[in-house]
């Protein structure tokens, strides 16, 4: 049975893309599982640069394909145990996978983003949405409520009375709408040209210096400003004392000229 996940690497970007267009990226276990061993392998390849999210066909993802996940009960409910060295299971760990990336992630968001669609656009860096693009915290039309990371995620970006207004009441957004709410980063008729600019932009920058950044927000979002300052010492001296790409990076700048990366020093 062929993968509903691809993956095309090409220049120190991968592209990703949901393929399962006839079901408007619907999600299976398949593709979650397929979405978290994508995001392990990247994790472990040096001369990444960036990751672009997208969907085929005329959806981003249209959430949970729950006719065909709630046929096999007994996976549902092994999809649903954590694993205790991440604090995950697998429906999180297929959204939250790509905050571990060392590199920007970027989503280019069209069409449907409904329920599971919108976790997995929340755990990119940045998301780029076409202005007319529908965008739903659709969990609430069955009952549920978003446990894909999402409740972690949506507070992150958004007011928590917003993240709670959108949860409760399972309201359809448009691109440009959810780029005011904060759920968006930017707007643009063509996403995946967009997210392209993106991370070239971020591609003329060390690596080192743009995985620190990642590591530092990731990890001192939620913890006091001691603990953002230690980490902030401790990232920089390792990018001032033990990192070649910083020298790489400054010794360009001082000449004018645009610098030459090696890979980055940490997975």
């Amino acid at each position: 049975m062929r993968s509903h996940i691809t993956c095309r690497t090409a220049d120190g970007i991968a592209r990703v893309q949901l393929d399962r267009p006839e079901k408007l990226n619907a999600l299976t276990l398949d593709m979650l599982d397929d979405l978290v061993a994508t995001a392990r392998r990247l994790r472990g390849d040096r001369s990444l640069r960036a990751v672009i999210l997208s969907g085929a066909g005329d959806s981003f993802c249209a959430g949970l394909d729950f006719a065909t996940v709630l046929k096999n009960p007994r996976a549902v409910a092994a999809a649903f145990v954590p694993r205790p060295w991440l604090g995950t299971n697998t429906f999180q760990e297929a959204c939250w996978a790509w905050r571990r990336l060392p590199v920007p992630v970027v989503a280019a968001v069209h069409g449907h983003c409904f329920g599971g669609g919108v976790q997995i656009a929340l755990g990119a860096d940045f998301r780029v949405t076409t202005p007319d693009a529908t965008w739903s915290v659709l969990e609430s039309k069955w009952g549920l409520i978003p446990d894909m990371s999402g409740i972690q995620s949506l507070t992150e970006v958004v007011h928590l009375d917003v993240a709670k207004r959108l949860t409760m009441t399972g309201a359809v957004v448009s691109g440009e709408e959810a780029a005011v709410l904060g759920l968006a980063t930017a707007v643009a008729e063509d996403p995946q040209a967009a997210a392209e600019e993106l991370v070239a932009e971020i591609m003329t920058r060390s690596p080192d210096a743009v995985a620190a950044a990642k590591r530092l927000f990731e990890k001192t979002s939620s913890v006091g400003p001691r603990r953002t300052f230690a980490k902030e010492r401790a990232e920089q001296l390792r990018l001032l004392l033990r990192t070649p790409n910083t020298r790489r990076a400054r010794q360009a700048a001082f000449a004018r000229e645009t610098p030459e990366f090696a890979p980055r020093q940490r997975r």
